[in-house]
């Protein structure tokens, strides 16, 4: 008996495309949504149709199957937030990817935890969660390092440069487990000033002349 979620037997084997782009960003924004509010194994193409008021069949032809739905809604609401920071100085640019994070976190903290299990059992899921949620803000701040480095701020080869993204993305994914609470702007601020800056041998003010 075929599942729930797995793509009718009649459905054509080459989709043509009857969505706006317009559309498509609401049908995306409405998954990420029910991934939120109930995971990855409670979605189904059914809650999708009905949340959007689209017909399942369209959603089947388009997309096939949950998985590519949920692919396609992850890169195509992928956003660019840490690449556009450069304030002329490494501690100043940490400062502001924690504020950037932070602020994201409410949204992007729950959907990691909702399709990281699923994740590990498909290898396009997984690609498709990091590439949208996690590599783009990795590149992001190991930029912000370099640039550092090429600055003289630190040494170019010192020890804990290599470890900045995880510090940063590893607490904003370990603080609802360790408190109960986000790692929203505020903690992650705190947590550049106390623990990251340090560790790389600068503060939070101004650089010496």
């Amino acid at each position: 008996m075929p599942s729930p979620d797995s793509a009718p037997e009649s459905a054509p084997a080459s989709r043509r495309s009857k969505i706006t782009p317009e559309r498509a960003q609401e049908l995306y924004a409405a998954v990420l949504e029910l991934l939120r509010e109930s995971g990855y194994e409670s979605l189904t193409m059914e809650g999708v149709a009905s949340r959007t008021r689209c017909g399942k069949s369209t959603l089947y032809r388009q997309w096939g199957s949950k998985p590519e739905l949920v692919v396609a809604a992850l890169h195509g609401t992928r956003r660019m937030r840490l690449p556009n920071i450069d304030t002329g100085t490494l501690a100043g640019d940490l400062l502001a990817a924690a504020r950037a994070i932070g602020e994201a976190s409410e949204s992007d903290t729950p959907l990691m935890h909702a399709l990281s299990h699923a994740a590990l059992q498909s290898p396009e899921l997984l690609c498709a969660l990091r590439e949208a949620l996690i590599l783009p803000e990795i590149a992001a701040i190991d930029a912000m390092v370099r640039r550092g480095q090429a600055r003289g701020e630190i040494a170019a080869d010192l020890p804990g440069a290599e470890f900045v993204a995880a510090q940063l993305l590893g607490v904003m994914r370990a603080r609802p487990l360790l408190e109960g609470r986000y790692a929203d702007a505020a903690y992650l601020t705190r947590f550049v000033e106390m623990a990251v800056l340090p560790s790389l041998g600068l503060t939070a003010g101004a650089p010496e002349s």
